[in-house]
């Protein structure tokens, strides 16, 4: 059977808004080519062990397995990642958070409301690493910064790790820990977190790709902000002076959010829209510390 038919029955079969685009993607994992040569060679006939391979990365992918998981690698905000069930899969909106904090990593001349002073190295904390997503992209970015990353799992850690070794990216430190406890005094200019933040009851929760998805990096507590007080309560006495916490979170919290910011001491509150214009990420600044 020729390819181009091969990937015609798979998408039919998968039968979903991006069936053709998830068919090639399947077929290239499974030839292990790119989608240049698939398109060249679609009147070739796929050979029967590889066409059996790939019936089953379609059978799991019909049975709602996340494509991130089958192919084993996510791009984000540039780079390819490894991800595994063990790790949240990284998702364009969380790109928002990481353009927030890149604006705040970039000193002001003037002081302002920018974070240290120019040529001052920085320090950045990634809380809840996951894949290493977000510390990966703001250190790559910002190569003069230094960057921690935390993550209370330690097979999530091993991941993020060995995206750093991929990607050769040096200037991130990699800390087994639950949010802060591992930290003792430390202090950082940027705080950064996309915690679990979805309601434990959400029935989204039992539905499409968040049910292959670790639980324990998707929800927090009755109203989903369990994680997000314990970071904003925790925060201050780790952060600098004039340092700032930058969360993302659902797209409903962004005034739960500023008020727990607002609460816990944190001024220049603001908000960030994703994709979508919606409020996906609140930041605030922490003057002193007590």
């Amino acid at each position: 059977m020729k390819i181009k038919t091969i990937l015609t029955n798979a998408a039919t079969r998968l039968n979903s808004a991006e069936a053709g685009f998830e068919a090639q993607l399947l077929l290239q994992h499974a030839l292990n080519v790119n989608r240049a040569w698939l398109i060249a060679h679609q009147n070739d006939a796929l050979e029967a062990n590889i066409h059996a391979a790939y019936r089953a990365l379609i059978n799991r992918r019909i049975n709602g397995e996340p494509i991130a998981y089958i192919l084993g690698v996510r791009e984000f905000y540039g780079l390819s990642l490894k991800v595994t069930p063990d790790t949240l899969i990284p998702r364009p909106d969380t790109e928002t958070l990481v353009e927030a904090a890149l604006a705040k990593i970039t000193p002001s001349p003037q002081g302002g409301r920018g974070v240290g002073e120019r040529g001052k190295s920085l320090s950045i904390l990634d809380l809840g690493t996951g894949t290493g997503a977000i510390a990966l992209a703001i250190a790559k970015h910002r190569p003069l910064a230094q960057v921690t990353a935390v993550d209370a799992s330690e097979n999530a850690l091993k991941i993020a790790q060995e995206n750093a070794q991929n990607l050769q990216i040096a200037n991130v430190e990699f800390i087994i820990s639950n949010w802060f406890d591992a930290l003792k005094n430390q202090r950082f200019d940027v705080i950064v977190s996309n915690p679990p933040y979805i309601e434990a009851n959400d029935i989204h929760l039992t539905q499409g790709d968040l049910r292959f998805e670790p639980l324990v990096a998707l929800a927090s507590g009755q109203d989903g902000l369990d994680a997000i007080r314990t970071i904003i309560q925790n925060a201050p006495q780790h952060l600098n002076p004039r340092g700032w916490l930058i969360l993302e979170h659902g797209y409903n919290q962004a005034e739960s959010v500023a008020t727990l910011l607002k609460r816990a001491g944190f001024t220049e509150i603001s908000h960030t829209l994703d994709l979508a214009r919606i409020a996906r990420v609140t930041l605030g600044q922490f003057q002193h510390v007590a």
